[in-house]
Parts: C-alpha cells; structure tokens; sequence
C-alpha cells in the first residue's frame, strides 16, 4: 500500500444502527486509503423521542462522533444511511440539519462528495435514500460523484450496487461485488478530492 497523506483526508460519515452501513463504510475506507488518502471514519448519535435523554460525548463503542471541524477541513465527503422509507435515517438528517453555519461560510464548496446506503431488501428504496443525501450535499455546493459503470460489478451485481453510490443488500456479510463497489466508490472520491485541492 502506497504511504497515506496526513494532508488531507477524505470524511466518511455515517449512521449504522445494525452494522450494515458501518461494513460499508469500512470498505470505503479501504479503497480512500488505497488511493493515499487518510480515511476519517465519524458517526452520529442517535435520535431520541425521549426529550431528557442525551448521548455520551464520546460513544461507548466503534467510531467517535463527528465534529463541525472535521466536517469543515475535510478534502471529500462520503455519507452513509440505512434506508429509513426511502429517505435518509433521521440521525444523519438531524446531523446535516445542523450545519448551516458551514453553508454560510461556504466550507464545503468544490469539494467532492458521495453517499452510500443499505436496505433490507432489494427494492427497499436505495436509489432514493442516496438521492435524498445527495440534496443536502448540493446546497452545500459540493460536486457530486457516483460510480461510473466502467466498474464491472456494477453490471454484475445481484444484490447492492448503483452508479448513485455504493449499496447493500442486509445480510451479515457484504458480497464480493458490494465489496468492490465501496472501494471503487472511495478510491474514485480521493482521487477527485486529490485533483480538486492541487
């Protein structure tokens, strides 16, 4: 592997609440540092109807919480949700929902960004869940970018997979090709994100 920049660094935020969409973002991972890039993994908390509860700062287990800075200095953006009704979950909506001082400033202008997701069946709303985080990104003024169909799995894929972003089909593993589709997905955005800062 070639020797990862501490220049920049590509954010992968996500929301997992079953572990699906963290297996994913994991993959992305793997294909951003590939590239030579740092891969930032961040989550968020999760939302309560209870009005008194709160989450821990720091969580109990897995990635750290993600903050306005590494959301303001990042090189690139990937996001990731489970499909909640064919629309993003609400913690990451709650999350994004909270930036408007990034949009004021500007931070996130020109920069590249994705999204990636995960369903309980096929026909779960995939294709609209990564366009409904799509539409927060492009207020933001960021570009966005999917995955070209030079990439073979996605022509080959019986389960996840969509040029709009990486996908998966729920089950306790990720097949090869969902496998292939995040790493493309990711090495494709760091590469962009590499490009756009020179």
């Amino acid at each position: 592997m070639s020797q990862i920049s501490q220049d920049h660094y590509v954010l992968i935020l996500y929301y997992s609440r079953h572990g699906h969409v963290k297996m994913l973002a994991e993959q992305i991972a793997q294909g951003v540092e590939l590239a030579g890039i740092e891969a930032r993994l961040r989550t968020v908390p999760s939302v309560s109807a209870v009005c008194e509860s709160t989450e821990q700062s720091i969580p109990e287990t897995g990635d750290i919480y993600c903050t306005e800075d590494d959301l303001a200095n990042c090189s690139g953006l990937l996001i990731g949700s489970p499909t909640r009704f064919g629309n993003m979950a609400a913690p990451l909506k709650y999350f994004l929902d909270g930036t408007g001082s990034l949009w004021a400033s500007g931070a996130l202008i020109g920069k590249p960004a994705g999204a990636f997701t995960s369903s309980s069946s096929i026909h779960g709303g995939q294709e609209s869940t990564l366009l409904s985080m799509m539409m927060p990104l492009m207020h933001h003024g960021m570009l966005i970018a999917g995955i070209p169909y030079s990439e073979s799995a996605l022509t080959s894929t019986q389960k996840g997979g969509t040029p709009y972003g990486a996908s998966h089909v729920e089950s306790d593993s990720l097949t090869n090709d969902e496998q292939k589709l995040c790493q493309a997905q990711g090495k494709r955005l760091a590469k962009l994100a590499m490009k756009l800062k020179n």
